[in-house]
């Protein structure tokens, strides 16, 4: 074959195939993935107020409580209620309006109406300090704020304070801890009244 008619195929296959493409249907194309950006949203930044837990002391707690409304109006008239909501630290053992309805009728009433006996009386429930529950039971005494001892054991695994049994501990203030008797914890109870 000469060289000419061997350029005239060869072009004529090129218009050929360019033709034939060109006439062809359009290839779809593979769609790619293309790198997207989340919307950036800003986060609305609210003003907040700080939630901050108002100091509750002995007293505070004692009066929200709603178990120890006699206590109260006793220290209330001990005028003791102000050094128990003071920096302390305390330990009060404290006994519920039930321990004091208990009480022979007409003894709350006397006491109210002799303040020193019945600060006595206060102050002998009151320890000074913060005395935890598992500091308790290393104990076997501890001075009260009126100066005498109270007498600490631990029996089948139970706290008592004289004769009075703790039946729930550590309720913590800021200035101190409230312990919480039994209804015999009135016998702790009636024994210091009874004493003056």
């Amino acid at each position: 074959m000469s060289y000419k008619k061997l350029l005239v195929s060869l072009s004529v296959f090129a218009v050929l195939a360019l033709v034939l493409a060109a006439c062809a249907p359009a290839a779809t194309p593979e769609p790619t993935a293309v790198p997207t950006q989340e919307p950036v949203v800003d986060p609305i930044v609210e003003p907040t107020e700080e939630i901050v837990e108002e100091a509750q002391s002995i007293v505070d707690i004692a009066v929200a409580d709603g178990r120890f409304q006699t206590l109260v109006a006793a220290l209330q008239a001990a005028d003791l209620a102000e050094t128990l909501a003071g920096e302390g630290p305390f330990t009060v053992f404290a006994p519920t309006d039930e321990a004091f309805a208990m009480l022979p009728e007409g003894t709350v009433e006397a006491l109210l109406a002799d303040i020193p006996a019945l600060t006595d009386i206060l102050l002998y429930h009151v320890l000074s300090g913060k005395v935890m529950a598992e500091e308790v039971v290393l104990l076997t005494e501890a001075e009260t704020l009126q100066g005498e001892m109270v007498e600490i054991r631990v029996e089948n695994g139970m706290v008592y304070i004289n004769d009075a049994q703790v039946i729930l501990t550590d309720i913590v203030a800021d200035n101190g801890v409230i312990r919480l008797g039994s209804r015999q914890f009135l016998s702790g109870l009636r024994k210091s009244i009874l004493r003056w």
